[in-house]
Order: structure tokens, then sequence, then C-alpha cells
């Protein structure tokens, strides 16, 4: 019931339920028109001009009736409006959701450790071999099961005691400081924790180490710089190849190529994308599922978990009917990670939005998506758009029985 009450929360907010009226939302769309306001006063059709969209379009998104699907997108938009993505997506500057305050809090103390031992500074180790063990495998956990503010609240003094360590468990925890940052919408913080992990393990010298701190890197660095998260993925492989006979390091790769496919595909270069995505494919083929559904480093490598990037490859492309096509291949609980199987029902979901004739289906999906990872799904911007894209129709039109009873069932009245 978590989920279904967490959609249902989400819906409550947007539709005002109640009071037969629609409240006015903190969306993207509402976010490019005030920054289109604050550029002079720029018309639509100045803006859909610089962005290489139709005026209708950029209509459709500011008031709502559309939402978008692309990063590419998004990234053209940001770049016409001078603002950075982060800016339409409200990252860094909007509150309400607790979870995401409450991890918030913890944000200043994450990077002053950060700070701390990137200066060199090393405090005693007040922990056991053993008990460090267990505390980082404790944030391996929370990490799987996208539990960021808990993890947040634990990083400061585990990154402290990891630096008195040293090696691949320093490697390890500032890679885990990188994964929660990012997922909370840190980027910039993310991403000096990315780079200070793939410093320690250079001097490691553990190339599976070597290779999932760079996999952390590109996926740090912001959406605008798509082109460059590529190319730093391109040098891993490169540089990397020759341990390939470690299985750790073959799967590292394998999420190497994924993430140069998306980012290729962000940046415009399909064929380019394509042939990652085709290497990831051959190289899961060989690996197969890992067996505990998490495999080195939990990042779950596997024939499954190039479906997923595959599906979201596909809804950067605006192929809707791929995604729902590739969707029917997929089994995302075969892996641990919940964040997988929240990509799987999200990016489902919105492909079922697209058109608007199969929002009941999408609905189901954003309810899977969300019972899936409850704090992701809280605070993705993308994800609070879709379903609010689904509210306003739904109040625009007659609506229909099906989603009438699906909303009853998850405590919302859509009476008309």
């Amino acid at each position: 019931m978590r989920g279904q009450q967490g959609v249902a929360a989400v819906l409550v907010l947007y539709l005002g339920v109640g009071e037969g009226m629609v409240t006015k939302p903190d969306t993207i769309g509402a976010r490019i028109r005030y920054w289109r306001m604050r550029r002079g006063g720029m018309t639509q059709a100045v803006l859909a001009g610089l962005a290489g969209v139709t005026q209708s379009y950029i209509s459709q998104v500011e008031s709502g009736r559309k939402t978008i699907d692309r990063r590419s997108t998004l990234v053209t938009l940001a770049a016409a409006l001078q603002v950075t993505v982060a800016d339409l997506l409200g990252q860094g500057t909007e509150s309400g959701d607790p979870a995401r305050e409450s991890a918030a809090e913890c944000v200043p103390a994450i990077w002053s450790a950060l700070i701390e031992i990137e200066d060199g500074e090393r405090r005693p180790s007040t922990f056991t071999k053993d008990h460090l063990a267990r505390e980082v495998a404790r944030a391996e956990q929370l990490r799987t099961s996208c539990n960021y503010p808990a993890m947040a609240r634990m990083l400061p003094s585990l990154l402290l005691e990891a630096a008195a360590v040293g090696g691949t468990v320093l490697v390890q925890v500032a890679y885990q400081a990188a994964t929660c940052l990012r997922n909370l919408g840190y980027r910039h913080l993310a991403l000096n924790a990315a780079r200070f992990s793939g410093a320690v393990a250079d001097d490691t010298e553990d190339p599976a180490w070597i290779a999932a701190s760079r996999f952390a890197y590109a996926q740090s660095l912001p959406i605008e710089s798509a082109p460059v998260a590529a190319r730093a993925a391109d040098r891993s492989l490169i540089e990397l190849q020759a341990d390939a006979a470690d299985e750790r390091v073959r799967q590292m790769l394998g999420q190497l190529h994924l993430s140069a496919a998306l980012t290729s595909a962000v940046s415009g270069r399909l064929d380019v994308a394509r042939d990652h995505l085709a290497e990831a494919a051959r190289e899961a083929a060989t690996l197969g599922d890992p067996a505990d559904g998490a495999g080195f480093n939990g990042c779950g490598f596997g024939p499954t978990n190039v479906g997923l990037w595959e599906m979201s490859i596909a809804a950067e492309q605006g192929e809707s009917g791929r995604v729902i096509e590739l969707s029917r291949t997929v089994r995302p609980q075969v892996l641990a990670a919940s964040i997988r199987q929240q990509s799987y029902w999200l990016d489902l979901g919105r492909a079922l939005a697209d058109g608007g004739r199969r929002d009941v289906e999408a609905l189901a999906a954003f309810v899977q998506a969300e019972r899936a990872a409850p704090i992701p799904f809280a605070i993705n911007p993308l994800a609070r758009d879709a379903l609010v894209t689904l509210a306003q129709r739904a109040q625009r039109r007659a609506i229909p029985d099906e989603l009438r009873l699906l909303a009853g069932r998850i405590g919302i009245n859509l009476a008309a």
C-alpha cells in the first residue's frame, strides 16, 4: 500500500481533490514559462525557434498538456533560456518532500567530510575492521533499496572512517557517496565524490574499482555534458580493455558501454549509441544476469540491465512503441537494485502515457514505479510531471470508469 498511497498523495496535491479544482503545480512547464518571462518576456515562438521545437509544443508543455520525454530537449530548452537543466527540473531549489529535506540536512556534512579527506587529513579510526565492513555493507543495502536519506545520514562519519583505512574501502564509500548525492539532485557534489573515488582507485591499481569509479564519474556529469560523459566512457573502455579477463572488470566495462550508449543518444549520435548498446549486449550474453541479482558493486550488469537501458534509450529517441515492445521481454525483478525496477516501470508508464490513449495503464505503471523505489520517485521531477499530466487530462475529459475505479483503489475520489 505504501506505493499506492505515495502516488495518491501526489495526485491529491495537484488535483485539489474534494474541491473540484486543479491547483497550480510547480511543474517543468511552469518553470520554463517563468524563465521565458525572465528573459525579457521572450515569446513562445522565439523560444521554440531557439530550441528547435514548435510553438505548439512549448504551449502544451507550459500548460501541462504535454511532458518532456527527452533529455536532449531539456538541454536545448535550458540553453535557449540560458539556465541549467537543474533549474528547469527544480533540483536544489524545491522543498516540501520530507525524505529529500531530511537528506538535505546531511549534505553539508558529507561535503565537509569529502573536503577534509581530499585535503589529506586523516582522523584515527574508531571502528574495528569488522565494524567498518558491516557499516559499508549496510550503506550498500541502503543504496540497493534506494533509501538515500538514511544513506546520507551514514556517509559523513563513514567517509571519515573509510579514509582512516584507505584502499578499496575508501573507493567504495566514495562511490556510494557519489551515487547518493546524484540521486538526491546534488550532481556537483556527486561529481566531486566520483572524482575522488577515481583518484583513490588509481592508487589502489585495482582495475575493477578503477572502472567503477569511471562509471560513477560519467553518471555524475550533468545532462548538458552528455558529450563529455560519452568521451570519458570511451577513454575508460580503451584503457581498461587489457584487464577484461577479470569478470568484475567486464561487468563494469558493460556498464560503461551502457552509459556511453545513453549519453551518445542524448547527443544525437545514434549510430554510436547503437554500437555501444550492441557491445554491451554481447558482453551481457556471455556473462548472464548475476546470480545474486547484484553482481560486482551492485550494478547488476547482464541481459536484463541491458534491456532496461535499451528501454531508456528508446524513450530518449521518442520511440514509445519500442519502449512498450521491449518491456514485454524484460523482467526487472531479477535484479536486486530497486532503482532498476523503478526505471522499468517509469519508462513504461511514460511510454503508455504518450498520446493520452492508455492513461489507465500508465497510472498503474507509475504505481508500480513508486512502490519499487518510493524515495527516488517522490523527488523525480519527470515522474511528478507525468502524474500531473495524467491528472489534468483526466479532469479535462469525461473520466473513464476504469480510471475512476483505479484511482479509488489508491484512495483518490475522481467523482465529477
